[in-house]
């Protein structure tokens, strides 16, 4: 007789999750948990792979800690993974809690100094380093991403302006483009277009302010020369609302467009 097979067609290798120390930023009074998501075969091999910065690391795995449930990037990893597909090692970086408005904000937000500019510059000085000291990630824009929802997505369309030598790949979903009265795109107006970048966007029918914010970004990016579904991607969702569900529901596809 034939021998019947154990597993299942659910049964796939899954990565793994490291809590490392949190870490202190200068200038910044909070310190910063990181998670870590380690790609399926990083342990028996010794490949070097692609780096993803996310920031509001609380929401990206399970639901536990997050406002509305997690974004289960894992999930959507460990397919991508099983299916011979790029997978990049995912740094969470949770934010602050009450300083989350000022450190997520380039500017001025509600009565709070944006002091978005000093995290991520922190950032690359202090987690950048760090990871690429203790793993195996490929380093050059092309390789490194920093994604984000909401003020994260603004955070992640200024980190691809301010820093496009270092952030090649954007995931920005539901950004809060209207801070400042839509600064970001004052600021961004007359940078140059970037070669090589992956820059997806998205927002949601029920957003309000915030679709017609990635309309205008969207319409910014294409000024400069970039081109939908090739090195920026520009998603739009009727039912799409501004939460964590929502933003769980669209990453599959912007992860197939990010890491092709």
């Amino acid at each position: 007789m034939p021998r019947t097979s154990t597993l299942t067609p659910l049964e796939i290798p899954t990565g793994r999750f490291v809590q490392a120390p949190s870490v202190a930023l200068p200038g910044f009074t909070h310190h910063y948990p990181l998670t870590i998501y380690v790609p399926p075969g990083y342990d028996d091999d010794r490949q070097y792979y692609p780096v993803a910065y996310m920031l509001d690391g609380q929401n990206l795995f399970g639901d536990v800690g997050s406002y509305a449930g997690g974004w289960h990037v894992h999930e959507v990893l460990d397919k991508r993974a099983a299916q011979g597909k790029t997978v990049p090692l995912v740094v969470g970086i949770h934010n602050g809690g009450l300083s989350r408005m000022s450190d997520f904000s380039p500017w001025d937000i509600q009565h709070n100094k944006g002091r978005g500019e000093a995290f991520l510059t922190a950032v690359v000085d202090v987690i950048l380093p760090l990871i690429q000291t203790e793993w195996r990630v490929l380093q050059g824009p092309q390789h490194t991403m920093l994604g984000g929802s909401s003020l994260g997505g603004l955070m992640a369309l200024f980190g691809f302006f301010r820093f496009p030598e270092i952030f090649g790949r954007v995931l920005s979903m539901s950004p809060s483009v209207w801070v400042g009265d839509g600064e970001i795109l004052r600021y961004a107006a007359d940078l140059p277009h970037t070669d090589g970048a992956r820059v997806y966007v998205d927002a949601g029918g029920r957003e309000g302010r915030t679709m017609s914010g990635g309309l205008a970004m969207t319409a910014l990016l294409t000024a400069k020369g970039y081109v939908d579904k090739q090195d920026m991607m520009w998603r739009p969702d009727a039912r799409g609302a501004h939460n964590e569900p929502t933003w769980r529901r669209r990453l599959p596809k912007a992860m197939t467009y990010l890491y092709k």
